[in-house]
């Protein structure tokens, strides 16, 4: 279990439980990974590095609100200050809002742009200089299949994420020569601690959504973050500037 043998990773967005983030960062410290982990929560965030500390990770937590340019710089000056590189970047932190296109005010929009598109695009800008100097890295972007097709009620976070999308590629072709990969990773619905409240609050409709995916369920965090943990190592030397859907079917319906 070595395929992050020693790579320097920075994981957003990583506190809450369970979470996308949680098990990337979780798989990457399986893998020997040593690990930055940030989230806006800074109880969730202490919790996740005890955890991590618990299974014999070397592992730096920093409170950070994503949208913060110079928040960014200091993340970066710390991993590097701390481990000397950074090979690894995973933007995984994000947010949501459910309403009808005219419900929505400016003010909604200019929220979830930067919390999804904004954060990626300082982080990857912060990153890709460290990156480069030590001959390389992977960035991997968490996008989502609302980036890919029209869904109802989430109209901005589509926008977003589609700009994610779009965005990596652009990274992964400016980088490409100098050893930096750059892709986007689009799940579908995943069993999160996003989907607690349509569990609690309508259980027969939170079953009908699992029942309405091809292979009959919702996806597990652990089954983005093996897909996220390929694109991260070198076993995906040679992919860059790819989206990689992780939704039991559901973009083919």
């Amino acid at each position: 279990m070595s395929r992050l043998l020693n790579k320097v990773a920075i994981i957003t967005g990583a506190a809450s439980n369970p979470s996308l983030g949680r098990s990337i960062a979780l798989r990457f410290a399986a893998e020997g990974a040593k690990l930055v982990i940030t989230d806006i929560d800074e109880e969730g965030l202490a919790q996740r590095q005890q955890e991590l500390l618990d299974l014999g990770a070397e592992v730096l937590a920093m409170p950070q609100n994503v949208v913060d340019e110079n928040r960014w710089q200091q993340v970066v000056d710390a991993t590097v200050e701390r481990f000397g590189r950074i090979d690894i970047l995973v933007n995984n932190a994000g947010m949501v809002s459910m309403k009808p296109i005219c419900e929505y005010s400016a003010a909604d929009y200019d929220l979830q742009m930067d919390v999804n598109i904004r954060s990626v695009f300082i982080g990857c800008q912060k990153v890709i200089p460290v990156m480069a100097k030590s001959g390389g890295g992977s960035i991997v972007n968490l996008s989502s299949v609302g980036g890919l097709k029209g869904i109802p009620n989430v109209s901005i976070y589509g926008i977003a994420k589609a700009g994610v999308r779009n965005f990596s590629k652009s990274v992964a072709m400016e980088y490409a020569r100098q050893g930096i990969r750059c892709n986007s990773v689009h799940p579908g619905v995943i069993d999160t601690n996003i989907q607690n409240v349509s569990r609690r609050e309508n259980p027969e409709g939170f079953k009908a959504i699992g029942e309405s995916i091809p292979v009959g369920r919702l996806g597990r965090p652990e089954e983005v973050a093996d897909c996220v943990l390929f694109l991260a190592s070198d076993e995906s030397s040679y992919v860059t500037a790819t989206e990689l859907v992780v939704d039991g079917g559901l973009m083919a319906q």
